[in-house]
């Protein structure tokens, strides 16, 4: 086990300032053109070349300070495993780069948490969590093996990308049915607990990695309530490089369901849409899906180990809508609309409720950031969609909500005081939830309850199907589309002030 000890120990000519003058453009671009190589190698299939390029990626001090620089600062950075170490200061993260080796290399046990699940509360998906050394390894090998996942993944899977979204598979779905010739039948596909049941044996046969390293990863045992597990099949939820495997375990599904013949490909009208191990096909009728489609995803999915939830696969017709990825998908007299879900929204405004509910002594102005956060995230993911109604539903809501809120809270005054201290006209707004706050030179400065109907609707453009990050032909096309995202955002955030 890595102890605080082992790691003052080893590096002993390191000092905390080391760290800090590492350059980061420098190592970024270092381990980008070892990505940009072993993404060509694997397009032309060179699997010995591969493996060479990878294994001076993760020998590379620069990709091991991109590793250790990357778990140091994501989300779980405080979060510790079984040995209950964290790498928070600098000489800790310089001497933990001595500790990346493949000689030796032996993960402990991950810590097994239980979280909730977004659309069931009360239902419980496990976490294991690795140690800091674990992590780190991890994000290393996904550096090398990330360009592959790239290559391989289907052109029109969206999740575990990064430079995809949910908005670029819901723009994909518009454009497979919005025509009035489209597709009339919808086959909605989820897979049954797809992290816990992929196959070991397959990913050992099939991921162009280190084996050795793999295997080590995969079946790294978990501590729950001071007890260790065997983990036999599945990849831990929670591991940095678990989505990269999940994505390249999917690959391939796509190409599989299409029909070769091009004229056959127009008649059955199949697409495919993929986010994680969420996917809808499309096909002309319902028999196709059926009869064809079905027992091909079936059998592609048994190889892996794999399954269809039975519960949440079903095929449906287009005018009676389908959910996907928080949007409602319908043709309405035969125009396609993708609209905030009902369940999505619902979800949301219990979660508003319960911020309001639990905040009654809270500052007004502190309120109003909290608020302002959870309504600006929520809108920017809807403001792609026909979500104009929505949003306005959703400011009736959280007016009603934060006017009991302001009563209960003063239960001796007045309407009209009440109305008088915390709502103002503001723009067209003449009900907008206010508070005064003092600005660094001590002068009063209102801040405003953001509302959902101010955000602006705008078409999504969505990313080429087959542009890959690391392959040097699309090298112009990604810095115009960084450009243009960067417009559009800084026009959005412009417009909300």
């Amino acid at each position: 086990m890595t102890t605080k000890n082992s790691l003052i120990g080893a590096a002993s000519t390191c000092n905390s300032t080391t760290w800090n003058t590492i350059a980061v453009r420098r190592a970024k671009k270092h381990v980008f053109r070892l990505q940009i190589r072993i993404a060509k190698a694997m397009r032309e299939r060179k699997i010995g070349k591969v493996k060479a390029l990878q294994r001076i990626l993760t020998h590379s001090f620069y990709a091991k300070f991109l590793a250790i620089k990357q778990v140091t600062s994501n989300d779980g950075k405080r979060t510790p495993g079984v040995d209950g170490e964290i790498w928070s200061t600098n000489l800790q993260k310089i001497r933990a780069i001595d500790f990346l080796k493949r000689r030796g290399y032996k993960p402990l046990p991950l810590r097994r948490i239980y979280i909730s699940k977004k659309q069931n509360k009360d239902k419980k998906r496990p976490l294991s969590i690795p140690v800091m050394k674990d992590r780190a390894m991890q994000a290393l090998w996904l550096l090398a093996l990330y360009p592959i996942a790239e290559e391989l993944a289907d052109p029109n899977a969206y999740g575990f990308r990064s430079k995809r979204s949910t908005q670029d598979a819901i723009e994909q779905c518009f454009i497979n049915l919005g025509r009035r010739g489209a597709a009339k039948f919808v086959l909605e596909g989820d897979i049954k607990s797809c992290f816990d049941q992929i196959s070991h044996d397959w990913l050992l046969k099939n991921v162009p990695m280190d084996k050795v390293i793999l295997q080590k990863f995969l079946t790294a045992q978990f501590m729950e309530k001071g007890s260790l597990y065997p983990t036999t099949s599945g990849i831990p939820q929670g591991g940095i490089i678990s989505p990269c495997l999940t994505l390249i375990t999917l690959s391939g599904l796509e190409s599989k369901i299409k029909s070769e013949s091009y004229r056959a490909r127009r008649r059955e009208k199949i697409h495919f849409v993929g986010y994680a191990d969420d996917f809808v096909i499309t096909a002309a009728d319902k028999e196709m899906l059926n009869k064809k489609i079905i027992p091909i995803v079936k059998e592609f999915l048994m190889e892996r180990g794999l399954e269809l939830s039975k519960e949440k696969t079903k095929i449906t017709h287009i005018e009676e809508g389908f959910d996907f990825l928080g949007f409602n998908i319908r043709k309405y007299n035969g125009k396609l609309l993708t609209k905030p879900s009902k369940g999505n929204v619902k979800s949301f405004l219990n979660e508003i409720k319960e911020t309001i509910k639990s905040n009654i002594p809270l500052e007004t102005d502190k309120l109003i950031y909290l608020l302002n956060k959870k309504i600006i995230g929520w809108c920017n993911y809807y403001k792609n969609g026909v979500s104009s109604k929505t949003f306005s539903h959703v400011d009736s809501r959280i007016f009603k909500l934060l006017y009991s809120w302001a009563i209960h809270r003063h239960p001796n005054k007045g309407k009209y005081w009440i109305t008088k201290k915390y709502f103002t006209t503001h723009g067209l707004d003449n009900w907008s939830f206010y508070a005064k706050v003092q600005d660094k030179h001590g002068n009063n400065k209102p801040a405003y309850l953001k509302n959902a109907s101010s955000t602006k609707i705008k078409r999504h453009v969505k990313i080429r199907a087959d542009a890959n990050p690391f392959d040097l032909r699309f090298k112009e096309y990604f810095v115009l589309l960084k450009k243009r995202r960067y417009t559009e955002s800084a026009t959005s955030l412009l417009g909300d002030v």
